[in-house]
């Protein structure tokens, strides 16, 4: 869908379309369904995705919305659980479905080694439940958490990391290079040894979440008295930590405030505290997708970067950052697109 944007000398904003590409790949990993959201399907239950999350931010910001009657009298509240019984309701229909799929195949009778299998979050889920005591909506929960977890982000990461290497085309010529190198002329779907040999796109993905993490606060409650200087923040507090914040550190960065990749030299990473970069959270509590989201991400920026020559229109300061639920830029990537002329 991009390629009638490239070469034409007209900007276009990248963001929606890393995002529904985003969707696409986790309602395919989690539900083992397509929505296909790139193509303008399903696009009740896409747009309903989209709303939620920008409800949630404005009720977690708006603490006058707490109060029911005001949530309601709004009308936000009426279309919050409308929105909320359409998402679920597409859930369930599409566990229902599964089962009787997996009946039909006769893999819920005799599922096999799972462990030796790759498939789809939903159909894991289904042939441990009885073992695992779940529910329905047991299920139905687990996979909305993945659903709306799982896409935002990804797809904020993303766009950020498009937008960083359209900044600098000097690091935007290293991915092109490795990608040469990798791939050559072959538009193939890229392996796990494939994504291994992308180091410089991994470190360009890793900074890219150091300056822009997608996830702008990250909240915990002390489960014992803390001191920190000369204060102490007791217990049972919730504490907000900042990435944005920390990833700019100058005890701990070479260069806090620019878009750097070497900052992911082996060298470098040894000698950083563990704690000085967190984009997916830290410590028993830290993102369950993290290693599918870097996989996801070095997988469609491969095809992204083997395909195009990106140049970002608006400089780091003039592209805000806009701290709802996911850090977002506040006009969105854009861009000139240009098809990449590889020579053999």
């Amino acid at each position: 869908q991009l390629d009638r944007h490239a070469d034409t000398g007209r900007e276009v904003d990248v963001f929606p379309y890393v995002k529904r590409c985003a969707l696409d790949v986790i309602c395919d990993t989690a539900m083992a369904t397509q929505v296909n959201s790139q193509t303008g399907h399903n696009t009740e239950y896409v747009d309903a995705v989209v709303r939620l999350s920008d409800m949630i931010f404005t009720y977690e910001r708006s603490p006058w919305m707490w109060l029911k009657p005001i949530w309601y009298g709004s009308g936000m509240g009426f279309e919050f659980d409308r929105l909320v019984k359409l998402t679920t309701d597409f859930t369930r229909r599409v566990i229902a479905e599964r089962r009787e799929m997996l009946i039909e195949d006769g893999q819920m009778e005799d599922p096999g080694d799972l462990t030796k299998k790759k498939m789809a979050f939903l159909d894991l889920m289904l042939l441990t439940q009885e073992k695992n005591q779940l529910s329905d909506e047991d299920i139905r929960e687990e996979v909305d958490t993945f659903m709306f977890e799982g896409h935002d982000t990804t797809g904020s990461g993303m766009g950020w990391t498009i937008w960083l290497l359209g900044q600098h085309p000097e690091y935007q010529a290293r991915v092109h290079a490795e990608m040469d190198e990798v791939f050559g002329d072959d538009e193939r779907e890229p392996t796990e040894a494939d994504l291994k040999k992308c180091v410089y796109l991994e470190k360009c993905i890793k900074e890219s979440l150091r300056l822009c993490p997608p996830v702008p606060l990250i909240a915990r409650r002390l489960t014992h008295d803390l001191n920190l200087d000369q204060y102490t923040i007791p217990k049972d507090v919730t504490t907000l930590l900042v990435p944005l914040g920390t990833h700019r550190d100058p005890d701990e960065w070479e260069h806090p405030s620019v878009f750097y990749p070497d900052h992911f030299e082996t060298e470098a990473v040894a000698k950083r505290h563990p704690f000085a970069y967190f984009p997916f959270s830290a410590g028993p509590r830290n993102c369950i997708g993290q290693k599918f989201a870097m996989s996801e991400e070095k997988t469609v920026l491969s095809y992204f970067f083997r395909k195009y020559r990106v140049k970002s229109l608006i400089p780091l300061p003039g592209n805000r950052y806009v701290p709802e639920l996911i850090l977002k830029p506040e006009q969105g990537v854009r861009c000139h697109l240009y098809k990449r002329i590889r020579s053999n």
